[in-house]
């Protein structure tokens, strides 16, 4: 997933529908690898989710776009948006989800806006903070306490909490991991958007291949259930390939700033997910953090504060 930054147009309710479908495919994106995570180890999940895509990406271009060129002259910059947009965070997250459910995963990695900000502030010339970028950071990343506080206070004076702090620190690092991607991903600017979509899940897969089988030896591990495969496909065909189709078909109709709206939809989907099908309850305490990042992510975006222009 990837935060976008400026731009804005009037949303269709057509592209509202678009939008909100996009939020419920990246929620599931967590609901999917709940389910999988539990039967595949996660480097080996990651493999499997940006090797499929990758596929089903490539039969989808057939080429076009001047995809092998791009491939051959960029592939070090490819290598670099993998590692940091795909590998990383996907076993950051793969990881914490093996000990917290989809909707919390998906709660903590919604500071990735809070992070690009802060990042693109230290990292470009051209986004500095303002006092609206202040404001929503601090309230995305108080959220952010509200969620882990109790856990690092139970560490820290001996007490079990309820999952690990690992755990939930995690799906945080991840966003992190997204944040540097957004900030580095503007130099494929020039490319066609599933041109670099498939060449950071090539390089991903380059990069998690020999991962995968130095810590989980994949050819070692028990058939995985027709539950967790369908997870797998799900995870990749759904969530990642036809995501990123659907991703940059909105932003290049109702550009960067309104698709980055996803980011309020998909940890509400997630939950939703979570509570159907995997009996999943959040604690008051996580709906409070939940409200506080949501709060941090309609600051940052900065339309609620402006005053309403007559029609």
């Amino acid at each position: 997933m990837q935060y976008a930054g400026t731009g804005n147009t009037q949303m269709s309710v057509r592209l509202w529908a678009l939008l909100m479908l996009l939020g419920l495919i990246w929620g599931g994106s967590f609901f999917f690898a709940r389910v999988a995570v539990l039967h595949v180890p996660p480097f080996t999940l990651v493999l499997a989710r940006v090797a499929l895509a990758a596929l089903a990406l490539y039969l989808y271009i057939r080429g076009r776009y001047g995809l092998y060129p791009a491939l051959a002259a960029r592939w070090r910059e490819f290598l670099v948006m993998g590692l940091i947009n795909n590998a990383i965070p996907h076993a950051l997250i793969f990881l914490g989800q093996t000990h917290i459910g989809a909707g919390l995963a998906a709660i903590l990695n919604a500071t990735t806006p809070v992070w690009t900000v802060l990042i693109a502030n230290m990292a470009t010339e051209d986004e500095k903070l303002s006092a609206a970028k202040i404001n929503g950071c601090l309230l995305g990343l108080a959220g952010t306490i509200v969620l882990i506080g109790p856990n690092a206070l139970s560490d820290l004076f001996g007490r079990a909490g309820d999952v690990p702090l690992w755990a939930l620190v995690l799906p945080v690092l991840a966003a992190v991991s997204y944040g540097f991607s957004a900030t580095y991903g503007k130099r494929f600017r020039n490319l066609a958007p599933t041109v670099t979509a498939t060449g950071q899940l090539t390089a991903s897969t380059i990069l998690m291949l020999p991962v995968a089988a130095f810590a989980d030896m994949p050819w070692t591990l028990p058939m995985p259930s027709v539950t967790a495969i369908g997870a797998i496909l799900g995870l990749a065909f759904v969530s990642t390939a036809y995501a990123y189709i659907l991703f940059f078909r909105i932003m290049a109709e109702a550009g960067a700033t309104n698709t980055s709206l996803v980011t309020l939809l998909v940890p509400p989907s997630a939950i939703l997910l979570g509570y159907l099908f995997l009996g999943e309850r959040l604690q008051p305490i996580d709906f409070a953090g939940m409200a506080l990042i949501a709060a941090g992510l309609a600051v940052l975006d900065g339309r609620i504060l402006r005053p309403r222009r007559p029609a």
